[in-house]
């Protein structure tokens, strides 16, 4: 007797509801990546008033990101279990909550405390911002352009974050940096109920309350110690911190390996290009940090401009991303292989690092166009292995699958920064006169700092060769980079070759059916196949 094939329903294409509420998603998005750099320039306004001392400095600054990077594998498995609109509406609750807090903060303790609760809400904003996009948008080249969407936004939030600190505390008080993020959350919380669906995994398990520790034990030790690579170099406290990071991680992917219900499935990896995706995307993000840590300073202590007019000089190079991920993704579309498309993002992203390497100290345009191109490329990429990740990811784990892509992020980019940075200070540590006072060979602001306090000619001269070693430095690590790049554009033509636009597509229900539509409060999660859960 012979059975008839089950053929899959095609994917229900999203309308003018789904768009809408994409739009509202893009909100905590934006929030969410501005925070990472919004307190660029109110730091000293906040050194002024709260008056805290250089470790507490540091943890105001620092405690976001870390507990972002931290608790984002955590957040995207407990979305998939409780609900992932829900875990975004506790997330912007908490959010907005934390930036009230901070604005009105009166010690740096309570400054740090409200921080850390911003990353704790932005954590449960990331993953579910974007397995809500891969659940709203079943249909492939729908969702590849939302995701082209929510990459830009992602990336673009970074900039505008520092220019809208140096704005804020221009006109009003430190405080109002925080302030921006109520009416968003607000609004969130207002629409998300009616435009966003509700979804999450039908058949979770219990939920593995040891791999939480364990994933923030393999996490923080290493984001802290390649964070502080570059300022410190190897040091001891460094290089434990690196030992006991990668400890705790051999013993979280044992225990995923292990554990009957495991907060990432291994099976996530047999999903057809999601290894690449993530490995890529890490080396994407690589690039793009290891290029921040560099132009920042150039644009202030090389050329002399104020943290106002760096900012806004910094925000030239995001034009290009608004076009590059559309674009990306149009190829794509069209039947360009993605293997081909993403190569060409790494290279694009590494003559921009060619160009950064012929940089000298008077370079602003150049800079800026090395930038520029640099960032095109990687966004092309990051849009790309987004959208594989989660179109080879089961539906039902889009959460972890997408707090699996965020988390390899914030790896690659500290890597980036600790590996292309402490290649800058080698070479700066070599270019500089060893005549020099000691501090001016620790770094370009001690070197500037000393020359400030030397008479005319010998500050002038002091304060020249520091600026040239530094564009040095910057050039060897530029071209470190464009190596890295270079090499990541081959992996990605080897490994994603035989990946086509739609065939690595992830079951999205049970014979075939495609997620619920989004109609609200109402909306069900999506049963997929017991073979995806296992």
């Amino acid at each position: 007797m012979t059975t008839n094939p089950v053929i899959p329903a095609p994917a229900r294409r999203a309308g003018r509801r789904e768009w809408t509420a994409l739009g509202v998603l893009m909100l905590p998005l934006l929030l969410v990546s501005m925070d990472v750099s919004v307190l660029y320039f109110a730091i000293p306004a906040i050194s002024t008033d709260l008056e805290p001392s250089g470790t507490q400095q540091l943890w105001i600054f620092d405690i976001y990101a870390f507990v972002l990077a931290g608790l984002l594998m955590t957040m995207g498995s407990l979305g998939d279990r409780i609900g992932r609109r829900r875990l975004l509406l506790i997330g912007a609750a908490a959010f907005g909550a934390a930036s009230l807090v901070a604005a009105y903060a009166n010690s740096a303790e309570t400054l740090i405390a409200a921080r850390a609760v911003l990353g704790i809400g932005g954590a449960t904003l990331m993953p579910s911002t974007m397995a809500l996009t891969r659940t709203m948008f079943t249909d492939p080249g729908q969702r590849a352009t939302a995701i082209a969407v929510w990459s830009g936004v992602m990336t673009g939030g970074v900039a505008l974050g520092s220019v809208l600190s140096g704005v804020m505390v221009e006109f009003f008080w430190w405080g109002s940096v925080f302030l921006v993020n109520l009416p968003a959350m607000a609004l969130l919380l207002l629409l998300g109920p009616v435009l966003l669906p509700e979804s999450k995994d039908p058949a979770p398990g219990r939920f593995d309350l040891l791999g939480v520790p364990l994933s923030m034990a393999a996490v923080l030790p290493v984001v802290y110690g390649l964070k502080e690579i570059p300022s410190e170099g190897w040091n001891v406290r460094n290089v434990v911190a690196l030992t006991v990071g990668l400890l705790f991680t051999a013993l979280f992917v044992h225990r995923q390996r292990t554990v009957p219900s495991p907060m990432i499935s291994p099976a996530l990896f047999r999903g057809r290009g999601f290894t690449s995706a993530v490995v890529l995307n890490l080396l994407a993000a690589f690039g793009m940090m290891g290029s921040a840590y560099f132009t920042t300073q150039y644009l202030q202590s090389v050329l002399g401009k104020s943290a106002l007019e760096a900012a806004l000089w910094g925000l030239l190079p995001s034009v290009l991303v608004g076009v590059a991920a559309p674009v990306a993704t149009r190829l794509v579309q069209q039947g360009v292989n993605r293997a081909y498309v993403v190569a060409a993002g790494f290279t694009t992203a590494a003559s921009g690092y060619g160009l950064l390497a012929a940089a000298g100290p008077d370079s602003l345009w150049l800079v800026l166009a090395g930038a520029g191109v640099l960032a095109a490329g990687i966004v092309t990429v990051m849009s790309q292995m987004t959208d594989l990740a989660l179109g080879a990811a089961p539906v039902e784990r889009a959460g972890s699958a997408s707090s699996l892509l965020e988390t390899g992020q914030e790896f690659g980019g500290a890597l980036g920064m600790a590996a292309l940075g402490s290649i800058g200070t080698a070479v700066y540590h070599h270019e500089i006169p060893a005549s020099a006072p000691a501090p001016a060979r620790e770094t370009l602001g001690g070197a500037l700092a000393v020359a400030e306090q030397l008479p005319g000619a010998a500050g002038e001269s002091l304060a020249a060769a520091a600026r040239a070693a530094f564009t040095a430095g910057m050039q060897g690590a530029a071209v470190a980079g464009a190596v890295v790049l270079v090499t990541a554009a081959v992996l990605a033509a080897a490994a994603l070759r035989g990946v086509r636009a739609r065939d690595h597509e992830a079951p999205v229900g049970p014979g075939g059916k495609c997620p619920a539509p989004a109609t609200g409060a109402g909306t069900t999660g999506v049963e997929a196949p017991s073979a995806a859960r296992n």
